[in-house]
């Protein structure tokens, strides 16, 4: 990593951007943050300027530039930045955002003396043999032992290039309550024996967890989107089985400044701290745990996750009431995105169950990919 470097962008890319790079490569300097857009933005992040891209500016363009924005605005920034004189010009890619974030949470676990297990670093062993998969009585039988739920609803946006399903990847249709559609025959639906489908627009994705919980009998189960992966090696359920892992989480995101900060700058104040509020009357204790865990700045994303029945039974039974109690006490938002806050809140809260219960569960992580 060179000893100056420019990043494109303010916000929380950059931001996470500049963390990977404060632990991993202290020696590199950020020279300023860049933008070119109408937005609000800093006038520095701790010291360093943040300056709108013009041709008035001085700047050394001899020294690298990142572009730490969402990748569709990649190319404009790159033709944009090849006008004004740069040089060396680096998008941060998903491959290179993998690549910090996994190198970032390895030296920041050992910073704390706790383990960072990736799911693909672990060996098997036992009654795994090297290119092969051991098949259980279940499996023998007909009954799939493990199933990861990709999460799909008739509201989705089509993906622009195709994605074929994993053999141990089941699609299930997330509020199938809300419309007579469906789709295609047979589809797993969210709306069968107990269930909140209904509840889909705040709930989103975790209407259908909540059908896993209570219909599906999997012994190994997980939920994904149907643009968000886990990225697993062939034999993953061999891998977790021979290590005795209880669940597998995405690699942990950084956010600044907090967890809690935030979550409630990006979305309100109210839901969270009604959160924390149903927290304390359940267990003060744990509420004060929260308290911590949310003044840190590592948390799995995207609701996603692969686990043992005994670790869903006890998340879910932990996760739930908290969720509904805040719904209850907050109700119905009109705009749509931040309607969902139950499935916002729940990212961070499943973060925290599983971190608390770190004695108890034996957690690895895999890398997801998202699809366009």
């Amino acid at each position: 990593m060179e000893d100056r470097i420019y990043i494109v962008g303010a916000h929380s890319r950059a931001q996470t951007f500049v963390e990977y790079l404060r632990l991993l490569y202290p020696e590199t300097g950020v020279e300023a943050f860049l933008y070119d857009n109408e937005e609000s933005n800093p006038e520095k992040i701790g010291m360093t300027p943040v300056l709108q891209m013009d041709g008035e500016l001085k700047l050394n363009f001899d020294c690298p530039v990142y572009i730490a924005t969402r990748g569709i605005y990649h190319e404009k920034l790159a033709g944009r930045l090849k006008e004004m004189g740069f040089r060396e010009i680096r998008p941060v890619t998903p491959a290179l955002d993998i690549r910090l974030r996994n190198a970032y949470v390895k030296k920041y676990y050992a910073c704390r003396r706790q383990a960072f297990l990736k799911l693909e670093e672990l060996g098997t062993g036992g009654s795994a043999r090297a290119g092969k998969t051991v098949r259980s009585d279940l499996e023998i039988a007909g009954k799939l032992e493990s199933a990861v739920y990709v999460v799909r609803s008739i509201f989705d946006k089509p993906l622009r290039h195709p994605y074929l399903l994993a053999s141990y990847e089941r699609e299930i249709q997330a509020g199938a309550a809300l419309t007579g559609e469906r789709l295609y025959p047979d589809v797993f639906t969210d709306d069968t024996g107990d269930n909140i489908s209904d509840r889909n627009k705040q709930f989103c994705e975790l209407t259908a967890l909540y059908w896993i919980w209570k219909q599906a009998r999997e012994g190994i189960v997980g939920l994904a989107h149907y643009r968000r992966h886990f990225i697993l090696p062939e034999d993953w359920e061999l891998r977790m089985r021979d290590n005795q892992v209880d669940v597998v989480l995405p690699v942990p995101l950084y956010v600044a400044p907090s967890l809690a900060i935030n979550f409630k700058s990006r979305h309100s104040f109210l839901e969270w701290d009604c959160m924390m509020d149903c927290l304390k009357e359940r267990n003060v204790l744990e509420c004060r745990e929260a308290e911590n865990f949310f003044r840190g700045n590592l948390y799995s994303p995207c609701n996603m996750f692969i686990m043992r029945r005994e670790a869903l039974n006890d998340l879910c039974g932990w996760l739930f009431p908290v969720l509904f109690c805040v719904a209850d006490h907050i109700g119905w938002k009109e705009d749509g995105y931040q309607n969902r806050y139950p499935g916002f809140l729940s990212e961070r809260l499943i973060s925290f169950f599983f971190e608390k219960n770190r004695e108890k569960y034996k957690v690895a992580y895999a890398d997801k990919n998202f699809l366009a």
